[in-house]
């Protein structure tokens, strides 16, 4: 069987995390627009109003020619990248998480350093996710309702 290739390697980790984001009550939210405007590949809210950001890397090219995830550090309390079981783990920064995925599934394997978030970023940030993630739901429910509303305005 031929190897998945970047973009449904990419598909299979996202969905691989975002089903341990939820089965440790996390609350995955793809694609988080940034104040600073990089875009995290999974923001997960966590019990007790904490922040993980989750940066998603499908190999090791992926992770050589994107150096971006140093600014996601300052928005979240935890900073973990998520891999496959193929990916070479030694290189990662050992002060950040590590997540591993096979097929649909994934272990969360080290913890981060935990950082916590000034409360001013946390509010913000709090009520950037409850925005974003209502209106995803709500755009499911009414999708033209919400193309109507926000034409014009910026998604993220």
């Amino acid at each position: 069987m031929d190897r998945p290739g970047f973009p449904e390697r990419t598909m299979l980790i996202r969905i691989a995390v975002a089903r341990l984001c939820l089965r440790l009550g996390w609350a995955p939210l793809h694609e988080v627009r940034l104040a600073n405007g990089r875009r995290a590949d999974i923001l997960a809210l966590q019990p007790g109003g904490g922040f993980a950001c989750i940066e998603v890397k499908s190999g090791l090219r992926d992770y050589s020619a994107d150096t971006k995830w140093l600014e996601y550090q300052p928005f979240c309390d935890q900073l973990f990248f998520a891999v496959d079981t193929d990916f070479p783990r030694d290189i990662l920064p050992a002060e950040i998480g590590l997540i591993v995925c096979a097929g649909r599934d994934a272990d969360l394997v080290r913890q981060p350093v935990r950082v916590g978030l000034p409360p001013a970023r946390r509010k913000a940030l709090m009520e950037r996710f409850g925005w974003l993630a209502a209106r995803r739901l709500a755009a499911l429910e009414d999708p033209m309702g919400v193309a109507d509303l926000t034409m014009g305005l910026n998604d993220d």
